[in-house]
């Protein structure tokens, strides 16, 4: 099993630095997910608020 340590990335959205943890990475190991997050906590928050708006405009 490989160690998991804390990884810097970069938002798509803003261009900010953010941290994925190595509790982050062990939650997306473990749901079998195989993409890293590309947006940081507040631009997945915003979408999530743009998607759900959305979809009430429906």
């Amino acid at each position: 099993m490989t160690e998991l340590k804390d990884k810097s990335l970069v938002c798509k959205d803003c261009g900010a630095t953010f941290t994925f943890t190595e509790g982050e990475q062990a939650f997306y190991k473990e749901k079998g997910f195989e993409n890293e997050p590309q947006r940081c906590a507040e631009c997945r928050a915003a979408k999530k608020r743009q998607s759900r708006s959305n979809n009430y405009d429906r």
